[in-house]
Formats: structure tokens, sequence, C-alpha cells
């Protein structure tokens, strides 16, 4: 525990020694990070040295070698750090977003990735050639594969069907008849794109597509469709680090639409319950624990009142989602054992969707990976490779595993290490 204590300690006085070095103070380095100052002096102190993600972040902000802390670099299709041009959260028209995709370097292109970004451009003939019948039954049918395959990491099949999708929507814009439904289902479409381009670490047209997604949210003037954009709006803002400007936007929605849970239907309340939850992710992300505390209480509330956790429903909100985002929040506030001891029992516990029970797993290696238990880790990882392989192979999480990786200097862990092999994690 000493030497632990100890490499900590010179983690804390490195990262104090670069800031001021650069003259800055801790309020002025935590604000630019979205932190609240007190997490940097924690760090400087060698308290909180265990989160990988907070370390990576600092690194990038304060110009210090990744190596210095103790931290791989990254690999080659993780997504790039350095931030793009703060976007203001009022600009969601069509240009604003196409101008933020094209200012971050994409990550390296498949002809898939590439059907689906030209997609989402604005213009009458952005993406593929529409076979729309006139039908709206089989476009809905469509869209609820398009979510299954989300919730079941099937996320190669989900992004060649994507182009068609849109294209197809996008045609049946045009029949007034229907307007408002299309745009609404258009939106969720785009909200999807936005997941998968999340998950792969394509923030840039990420801006895109939740950019379309607002648009046709607002032209749908469903409170229900306006919500779940806003909650993927507020996930892109969280993952370029405005995570104040993501806690306002939610609390601002969720406030227009809190209340009265028990008159409202299911699909009403899953939007509120899973925009509650990304407001909880956001605040813990920036630090803030009463927020966090704020948006979880409400989401179980929510939670009273509604389950939807099956693969092909329409949204995955329910008292086990709320429990993992918990989970999640103690790791990213550092408080590995209470992290551990929340998802204890949901480890026992079935969860439908494999998407979630890849995130409780992941969730539960970065915690062990926070106290050094690099082999329970490892195990952590390896199960959640079984729910869900192609999340396991998304850049977040090859971040993961090249640090844990990295710690293992002597390499007692072989097996760690040809799984980081194995999903093509540079050594």
């Amino acid at each position: 525990m000493a030497d632990v204590k100890t490499e900590a300690e010179k983690i804390g006085e490195t990262i104090k020694h670069a800031r001021q070095r650069a003259g800055r103070s801790q309020t002025d380095v935590a604000t630019a990070l979205g932190y609240h100052q007190s997490k940097l002096s924690r760090l400087e102190n060698g308290r909180g040295t265990e989160d990988t993600r907070v370390l990576r972040a600092v690194a990038s902000e304060l110009g210090i070698p990744l190596h210095i802390l103790g931290l791989s670099d990254p690999a080659p299709s993780a997504a790039p750090t350095d931030d793009p041009e703060t976007e203001d959260m009022r600009r969601r028209t069509f240009l604003a977003a196409s101008i933020a995709s094209l200012m971050a370097p994409p990550p390296p292109a498949t002809a898939a990735h590439d059907d689906l970004v030209r997609a989402l451009l604005p213009g009458p003939r952005a993406g593929s050639a529409s076979s729309w019948n006139g039908e709206m039954q089989p476009l809905r049918d469509r869209l609820t594969t398009a979510r299954r395959l989300f919730c079941t990491c099937d996320y190669a099949e989900l992004e060649a069907m994507l182009p068609g999708l849109i294209a197809d929507l996008r045609e049946a814009t045009g029949d007034h008849r229907n307007a408002e439904e299309t745009a609404g289902l258009l939106a969720t479409a785009y909200r999807t794109s936005t997941s998968l381009l999340l998950k792969q670490g394509d923030q840039g047209n990420a801006w895109l597509a939740v950019g379309r997604a607002m648009a046709e949210a607002e032209r749908s003037g469903d409170p229900v469709v306006l919500a779940s954009s806003v909650r993927l709006h507020a996930h892109v803002l969280t993952r370029e680090k405005h995570t104040a400007q993501a806690v306002t936007l939610v609390r601002h929605t969720a406030g227009q639409l809190a209340g009265s849970y028990d008159r409202h239907p299911p699909r009403y309340l899953a939007a509120v319950g899973l925009l509650l939850l990304r407001g909880a992710t956001a605040a813990s992300r920036g630090g803030d624990r009463a927020a966090t505390r704020e948006f979880l209480d409400e989401a179980r509330e929510v939670a009273r009142y509604v389950a939807l956790d099956q693969p092909d429903a329409w949204a995955n909100f329910s008292p086990t989602n709320v429990a993992i985002h918990a989970v999640s929040a103690s790791v990213s506030f550092g408080d590995a054992g209470i992290a551990l001891n929340a998802a204890a029992p949901l480890m026992r516990r079935h969860i439908p969707a494999p998407e979630r029970r890849a995130a409780l797993w992941v969730e539960a290696a970065r915690a062990y990976n926070q106290q050094g238990r690099l082999a329970e880790g490892y195990q952590a990882l390896r199960i959640a490779e079984t729910c869900a392989a192609q999340d396991v192979r998304r850049p977040a999480v090859r971040d993961l595993v090249a640090d844990m990786a990295a710690r293992d200097r002597r390499r007692t862990l072989p097996e760690l290490h040809h799984f980081s092999r194995r999903l093509g994690v540079p050594a």
C-alpha cells in the first residue's frame, strides 16, 4: 500500500508542478476541463489518481507526457483527444453541425462509415438513394430493428442499415399527410446514428447527427422526441467536456417534463428517465456530486412507474439502468469501492439488453483498475466481451485496456497483454 500511495503522491506533484509552471490556478485548469476546483485539488494531493480518464484530460490540458503519469499512448483508432472548437448549445442548424464535423479529425474511414456520414449531410441528394414505396409501417418496423441492433451491439449491421433508412425517411418527409410522425421517426434515426458515432469515437460527425436530430425533433412537435434528442445533445456535450452546459441543458428540459409520473405513458416516462440519467453522467464527469445525486434520485422516482429493458423496446429505461448509472457515477468520482458494492447485486441479475450488460462489466473493470486489481478488471472485461463483443472494441474500452496493460509493468498478467493485442491495442 505504501508504494501505491507514493506513486499517487508523485503523480499529484507532477500535475501540481506542471500547473504552476504554466502559471495557472487550480480553478482555471479545473474550469477548462469542466471540473470543480476541489477535483484538481484532490488530484494534486494524490487522491483520485486511479481515474485514468481524468488523468488523460489533465495531461492534455497541461501538456504532460502520458508516460510520466503512468499512462499509455492512446490506440491509433481511438478518438482524438483535442477538443474541437467550442459549440454554442443553441447552434443546432444543419450548417453549424456540418462545420463542427469537418473540424474534428475523423477515425479511420470504412466504406460503411463513409456512407453513414454522407447520409447525414444536408442537401437533397446526400446519402443513399431512396427506395420508399409510400407505406409508413415498414419505416416504423425498420426503425425498431435499428434500435434493437444498437441495444444488442450489432454495430456493423446497424451502420450498414442506417444510410438507407435515413434516405427513405427523408423521402417520406415530402408526404405532408404524416409530416409530424415522419419528422419524429427521422429524429430517432439521427439519434441512433449519434449514439453509434459516439460508440465509434467519432465526436465530429456525432455533432452533425445530433444537429439533424434536434431539427427534426422540433419539427415533430413531440415532447418525447425532443427530450430524447436533447439527451443525445447532452451526451455529445459531455464527451467534449462541456459538462456544465450539458447539466444546464438537461435540467432545463427535464424541468418542463417532470412530475405527475403516475399519469404519463411508459414512452414518455422512459424519455424523461433517460434524460435524467444523461444529466447524472454529465454531472459526475464534471465532479458535481450534488447534481449527480439530484438526477439519480429523480430517475429512481420515474423508474417506480416504468420498466422498459428489452432489446426491442422503444427505449431502455428501468430501475436496473438507473442502478448501472449510479455505478458509473461512483467510478467517475473515483469511489471504486462504492461502485463495486453497488455493482455486485447487478452482476447476479438478468439484464436483457446486451449493451447494458456490457456497460455494467466495463464500469466494474474501471473500478477494479482504479483499485489496482488488474486481474479482476481483466476478468470483468472478458465477461463484457461475452455480452457484446463489438462493444468491447470501441475506442473508450480500448483505452481502458491500454491503461491496464501499461500498469502491469512486470507483465504478471500475460492474458491481459494477449487480450490487449487481440483488440489491436499497441504494446
